[in-house]
C-alpha cells in the first residue's frame, strides 16, 4: 500500500509557502526562530490553511509535526551509514512481518513474514536481533534505527516480555523468538541502536506503509 502523501504549510520560516515534502519543509523552518508550521492530508486544505491564520490551526491536527526549529536543529539529520528496521501487524495479535532496509537507498536487505500470527513488539524485537546478526555477520560498523522504545528495551534485557501465548498459529514466531534470544545470550555486539527521530525526519525508511 502507497503511503498517504502530505503537504506542509509553512505560515513563519525562512521560506513560508506550501511544500510536498517533509525534507523541504524542515529546509524552510530550521534556523527559524518561532516557526510556524503544519501538515495537510491534501493540497486544497493546505492552501486554505496558508491563506488563513496559523492560530486557527495550532492544537487542532493530532499527529502534525510539533519540534521546534531549535529542537530539529539540535536532533539533526539521520546518518545513513546505517540500516533501518520496522515491522507491521494486521491486528493485535495478527498477521505480522518485519523487515530491514538500507537506509538511505530502502533496499530492503532482509525481510521475514508474513507469519500467521504476531504482534507489531514481537516483529520490531525480532528486526532489530536479525538485523543485528546481519551486521556482525558482515563485520559492519553500521548503526540500527529502530522506532521501537518496547523493542530496543526487550533487546537490552535480552527477552520478549509479550503477553501473546504460544499456539499452532504462531508457533514459528515463537520459534524465531527462541532463536533471537539465544543469539542475544551467546553473541557480543557493538552495534549502536538508535531510536528513529519520526516527528523530526518522517517515518522509518522501513515502514510498511500501513499508516
Amino acid at each position: 500500500m502507497a503511503k498517504k502523501k502530505k503537504f506542509y504549510v509553512v505560515w513563519k520560516g525562512k521560506r513560508p509557502g506550501i511544500y510536498e515534502n517533509w525534507e523541504d519543509c524542515k529546509a524552510a523552518i530550521s534556523g527559524a526562530k518561532g516557526a510556524q508550521y503544519m501538515s495537510f492530508p491534501n493540497f486544497e486544505l493546505a492552501k486554505k490553511a496558508y491563506n488563513g491564520n496559523y492560530d486557527e490551526y495550532k492544537g487542532k491536527k493530532k499527529g502534525s509535526p510539533e519540534l521546534s526549529a531549535a529542537d530539529l536543529l539540535k536532533i539533526g539529520d539521520p546518518s545513513f551509514h546505517s540500516i533501518a528496521v520496522d515491522a507491521a501487524s494486521s491486528g493485535n495479535p495478527g498477521i505480522m512481518e518485519y523487515q530491514g532496509v538500507d537506509t538511505k537507498t530502502k533496499k530492503v536487505l532482509f525481510k521475514q513474514g508474513p507469519f500467521k500470527e504476531g504482534t507489531n513488539n514481537i516483529g520490531e524485537f525480532l528486526a532489530i536481533v536479525h538485523g543485528l546478526a546481519y551486521l556482525k555477520q558482515r563485520n559492519s560498523d553500521r548503526i540500527i534505527y529502530t522506532d521501537s522504545r518496547t523493542a530496543m528495551s526487550w533487546v537490552r534485557k535480552k527477552s520478549c516480555n509479550t503477553k501473546l501465548i504460544e499456539n499452532k498459529n504462531n508457533q514459528k514466531v515463537f520459534d524465531l523468538v527462541r532463536r533471537a534470544i539465544n543469539w542475544l545470550e551467546q553473541n557480543d555486539y557493538n552495534t549502536p541502536i538508535v531510536k528513529w527521530e519520526t516527528k523530526a525526519w518522517g517515518e522509518i525508511p522501513a515502514d510498511f506503509g500501513r499508516k
